[in-house]
């Protein structure tokens, strides 16, 4: 291939990018900022282009500047990666209407998938199980939202059709609140997505979050790389995740597995895409679809075996789907810990200079970064350092593994959250495999 392809990220998402195109020999431009000259993928990369201050709007979120470094290269194609502008269906649609190829959906995809409420119409439509709720028109008569919240049932959850990132929501318990609750959420949209339009959910309490990986290449093959557990989190905000997701009930899983790669088929969806849901008592609700690829991927690559970031390379580049359901062998267990620059006790973000690190090492450890020694952590995005992926024949095996990988880690200069991932994985209900979405906060915080 003689592609050349733009990959408009920073990061370790970069690095990951660039790595791929490297193997499927695909020339790469790297974007950077000005306060990001020091990002490790910049000095692997064919040409870079400065695309603006270090101010995210002005750099990684300006499209006019993203199109023009691309023209300037004469790249043919631009990857999102995560984050960012990977779910706006507005850059998408002017890459393609540039000439670019966007590595992702469709745009139109793209924006059906990011209206939850016409998302969630869809996939109910593919036998997708849904959370129950509302997602009619509300009307503005405050006694006929109070009908339609009693019919939904108490507790529920007030949710923007734009939402996203673990903004645009609010649980409300009882009546009392009700009204309060959807002028704050309503308002909240509006300056966050700049769409007001909510939904009804009935709250599910305390479950657990599983998401389902697919592949498609928009021509009619679609596969799924199994599931993973995401159910570590902190404000919404996942902290460690693994593969695959156990102890679910195996009938349902398989239904709801096969009524994913239908609803891929059903919109001719292109790309690598995650499906998530909400799960309690052996049941599956479907939250949402990603349009790109997650942070999370590699612990799908583990235990398949399956470079998600090259397929999503080459079906973006026009290449057919190589592999079948029955090609893709599932083994063992993986597990991914996020760490990043916080303080691990007020999770205040802590940027600066990194005097010096070490990478873990050995058999089944795997370790996804842009920082090294010397590295400046600037204080302008994300605090993602590293993702460190241990991968092993049993889950007890991968957590003893990742807790050897996290005592070989350490990086001096800056405060980060890696003693707060000892001690996770220390702890009796994670190691059960008993934990929720609300255990980090609500639980092993508190103690």
């Amino acid at each position: 291939m003689s592609h050349k392809i733009l990959i408009a990220n920073r990061g370790e998402i970069a690095l990951r990018a660039l790595r791929a195109c490297k193997e499927l020999n695909l020339k790469t431009v790297a974007i950077y900022s000005t306060g990001d000259k020091e990002l490790k993928h910049l000095r692997l990369a064919d040409e870079t282009v400065c695309v603006g201050p270090a101010s995210p709007l002005e750099s990684y979120l300006n499209i006019p500047a993203i199109l023009s470094a691309g023209e300037l290269t004469g790249a043919d194609a631009i990857y999102p990666g995560y984050g960012f502008l990977a779910e706006d269906a507005d850059f998408a649609e002017k890459c393609e209407a540039s000439g670019f190829k966007f590595i992702g959906p469709a745009s139109s995809v793209i924006r059906k998938m990011g209206d939850k409420i016409t998302a969630k119409n869809l996939a109910e439509k593919s036998d997708i199980p849904t959370v129950p709720g509302y997602t009619g028109v509300l009307p503005n008569d405050e006694e006929e939202l109070k009908n339609i919240a009693n019919s939904v049932g108490y507790p529920l959850i007030i949710k923007a059709s734009a939402g996203g990132g673990g903004r645009g929501m609010k649980v409300v318990n009882d009546e009392t609140s009700l009204i309060a609750s959807i002028h704050l959420t309503k308002q909240e949209a509006k300056n966050a997505f700049g769409n007001d339009t909510l939904y009804f959910e009935k709250f599910i309490q305390n479950p657990r979050h599983i998401e389902i990986q697919i592949v498609a290449d928009g021509k009619g093959s679609t596969i799924h790389l199994g599931t993973r557990d995401c159910s570590m989190q902190r404000r919404h905000q996942k902290i460690i995740e693994e593969a695959p997701a156990e102890g679910l009930d195996k009938t349902k899983l398989e239904k709801t597995l096969q009524a994913c790669l239908k609803l891929c088929k059903n919109i001719s969806y292109s790309g690598v895409g995650t499906i998530e849901f909400l799960y309690k008592n052996g049941q599956f609700y479907f939250i949402e679809m990603n349009t790109r690829i997650q942070v999370e991927h590699p612990v799908s690559e583990m235990i398949t075996g399956f470079d998600i970031v090259k397929a999503q390379l080459k079906i973006g580049l026009g290449m057919d789907l190589d592999l079948n359901q029955d090609e893709i062998i599932f083994r063992g267990h993986a597990i991914e810990c996020r760490i990043n620059a916080e303080d691990p006790e007020s999770f205040i973000p802590s940027p600066g200079l990194i005097h010096k690190m070490h990478p873990p090492g050995g058999l089944g450890v795997r370790f996804d970064s842009h920082i090294y020694s010397g590295y400046m952590v600037p204080p302008h995005y994300d605090s993602l350092l590293a993702k460190i992926i241990t991968t092993a024949n049993t889950r007890e095996s991968c957590i003893k593994r990742m807790l050897s990988a996290l005592d070989e880690f350490f990086v001096e200069g800056i405060k980060t959250n890696h003693s707060l991932h000892q001690r996770l994985l220390n702890d009796q209900k994670f190691c059960a495999n008993e934990h929720n979405i609300n255990y980090l906060e609500e639980v092993f915080l508190k103690k």
